[in-house]
């Protein structure tokens, strides 16, 4: 019997950490993709990517940065490229709003699925306010934005990733748009899980993560982000239930309590623990055969 294929899905950059936070952060498109290369080359198939501006190392969804760093990745590799629509919570992605909240620009999120390279593009199914630096930012995706930004992947011919982070994200909003036909079978729904800074997100806890599995939809294949404590047992119990698993300095700084993490150190330890629970890292190719994807044209 041949053993099962996990995704190894691995997240760098992000839109929130800082180098200051941890200097291993990669934050422009050389050294990121320098960094995807060695996570590539430790076993993960799949690299789920934020821009940054070069002028600061803040937030941007500028479709030229995103179109940089998929070029430079590609040339060194096959790996999935995944860009994100959900940006960040400064830089160019933030304005202030009359009533002294914040908000993530929409229109600029949309700039994340622009470049060209990108075979899948994170779609957020909820509307939620995060806390970060005395801040209080919204991020509004409501039905209609949704659908809008599900319409526009499919006709780009990109795969959504959507990122969920409660229950009622699953059952309702992807819910909804699976039967309204906004995405195509297999779905790939990844759980996030132990967000703290975001209003609405659920913690980790083995029971919740067992019943946000147990309400995905007929068809999906699903992916577990743990955040920052909650990333390793999330993600372990993620593949003892049938799924994939993330990691990478965009959910979790730290290697254990105290010290710093690098991504290659993340991606080598979990293909330490795929292997030892008697899986195989999915390759690149073994990846897109997954998750539906249309072969890498060589």
């Amino acid at each position: 019997m041949s053993k099962r294929k996990v995704i190894i899905t691995v997240a760098p950059t992000g839109g929130m950490a800082s180098k200051k936070q941890n200097p291993n952060l990669p934050t422009q498109p050389k050294e990121i993709a320098e960094d995807v290369l060695r996570c590539y080359n430790a076993g993960a198939s799949v690299v789920a990517l934020h821009a940054r501006r070069a002028s600061d190392d803040e937030a941007t969804c500028d479709p030229a940065v995103y179109g940089e760093m998929n070029a430079l990745i590609r040339d060194k590799c096959d790996i999935v490229l995944n860009n994100s629509t959900g940006g960040g919570i400064n830089g160019d992605m933030i304005h202030q709003l009359n009533n002294g909240l914040w908000e993530i620009n929409f229109e600029e999120r949309l700039k994340g699925m622009e470049a060209p390279g990108a075979e899948m593009c994170t779609l957020d199914a909820q509307t939620i306010c995060a806390s970060f630096g005395g801040k209080e930012i919204l991020v509004p995706t409501t039905p209609t934005r949704i659908q809008e930004l599900a319409e526009k992947m499919m006709a780009r011919g990109i795969k959504p990733e959507w990122e969920v982070f409660s229950l009622e994200d699953i059952v309702q909003d992807v819910s909804r748009a699976i039967k309204a036909g906004q995405d195509k079978a297999p779905y790939f729904i990844n759980i996030v899980i132990g967000v703290n800074a975001f209003q609405g997100a659920l913690p980790y806890t083995p029971r919740i993560l067992q019943m946000m599995v147990d309400h995905l939809p007929p068809d999906s294949i699903f992916n577990v982000s743990g955040i920052g404590p909650a990333q390793l047992p999330a993600t372990v119990q993620g593949i003892l239930l049938g799924g994939h698993a993330r990691t990478g300095l965009e959910d979790n700084l730290y290697y254990e309590h105290g010290v710093l993490a690098t991504n290659v150190q993340l991606v080598e330890r979990l293909v330490r623990i795929v292997r030892e629970l008697g899986h195989e890292p999915a390759t690149a190719t073994e990846a897109r055969e997954i998750m539906g994807l249309a072969p890498l044209k060589q």
